[in-house]
């Protein structure tokens, strides 16, 4: 029996600029949807009263209004999911909250309407009135909790993992687009080539490593897969977190020292020493209350945050990438004094002399 499977949206390619090497491309791939390690990420459950989408009845074409809102024991199994990723002591954070406009992750249930999630940060693009992530059927039933820690995964940055270009599946595509548009996915020839033919470049891919383990795996039915034989008849990853899966969240999201971060000091330049992937953490309290520009300096390519703290809390504040661009990541922003906030900066890439360093003026 064909299961329901997770329906994600056709992203644009990402354009870069003319010139950037094939070791900066895949570093961008692989890094441009993960957040900044030490992000709190807040989730909020929309609500019956005001969220909904208008839908033509099948066969009238009268509008009407399908709630996005989900019952109690759906989201207390979002809720357990979070705690799962959260318990594998990940450095992103998860904190559900009621008010959207705080929240990066905005969690519907809209029946019908498929299970998907946006990647990573690729959440930040939507509205704050939209959805990040929808969970399209009843996710308290048996064999169901793995759409949800499948739908988180993605809202950590990971990717379909079947898609991956080791995975070395050579699928018999026609039955492949039959089997799905039929029910109970009723997915168009975009969704299936989207969601399962289309082969990931190498730079986007989990690992260089195939897991067919991994909650990020679909499971598929016989008949659909041609090569490796062992999986002609069938891909069933079990629909929990791998070994692989925890070792890929780990290695993007170390838990953060037990040591704190370092000061960064007005007009005092701090070297970053990062390699591809990794991470520099500093505090500033300002001396006084103004704009302040905080930005990189060296020949990298990098996403930068500021976030203040609130009630021992981070909170975004404001970020830049300059990612794939000549330019450094800077943002203005006005700081408090008395207040607390953190810069964490996350290296992609470096070229040139590799020297990079953040400074606050």
């Amino acid at each position: 029996m064909t299961r329901r499977l997770c329906s994600l949206p056709r992203q644009p390619a990402p354009a870069f600029a003319p010139g950037l090497t094939a070791e900066r491309q895949d570093a961008l791939l692989a890094g441009r949807r993960m957040w900044v390690d030490g992000t709190v990420l807040h989730y909020c459950f929309l609500d019956a009263r005001s969220d909904a989408s208008v839908v033509p009845v099948p066969g009238t074409g009268e509008p009407r209004r399908v709630p996005w809102a989900g019952g109690e024991e759906q989201r207390d199994v979002v809720r357990g999911c979070f705690g799962e990723w959260q318990d594998l002591g990940i450095g992103v954070t998860f904190a559900e909250t009621g008010d959207r406009h705080e929240a990066e992750l905005r969690i519907g249930f809209q029946a019908g309407a498929g299970s998907w999630s946006a990647i990573g940060r690729d959440a930040l693009s939507a509205g704050r009135g939209e959805r990040t992530m929808n969970l399209g059927w009843d996710v308290t039933g048996p064999g169901e909790r793995g759409v949800v820690l499948h739908q988180i995964g993605h809202a950590l940055g990971m990717v379909h993992e079947h898609q991956s270009p080791f995975a070395g599946l050579h699928w018999d595509d026609e039955a492949v687009y039959a089997e799905l548009a039929g029910p109970p996915n009723f997915w168009s020839r975009e969704t299936t080539y989207t969601n399962v033919l289309r082969r990931l470049d190498a730079g986007e891919a989990g690992g260089p490593v195939w897991d067919p383990q991994s909650v990020m795996t679909l499971p598929f039915g016989p008949g659909l897969v041609l090569e490796p034989e062992r999986y002609r008849g069938g891909l069933r990853p079990p629909g929990a977190l791998s070994p692989a899966d925890k070792e890929f969240a780990l290695r993007w999201y170390p838990p953060m020292g037990p040591s704190g971060p370092a000061a960064l000091l007005p007009f005092r330049s701090a070297p970053l020493g990062l390699g591809a992937g990794g991470q520099a953490d500093f505090a500033v309290e300002p001396p006084e209350t103004r704009a302040y520009t905080v930005g990189t300096f060296g020949d990298a390519d990098s996403v930068l945050v500021v976030f203040e703290e609130r009630d021992g809390e981070p909170r975004f504040l404001a970020g830049h990438d300059d990612g794939g661009t000549p330019d450094n990541a800077a943002v203005r922003v006005r700081l408090v004094r008395g207040r607390r906030y953190a810069v964490r900066v996350r290296l992609y890439s470096t070229w040139g002399s590799g020297e990079t360093a953040v400074m606050c003026w």
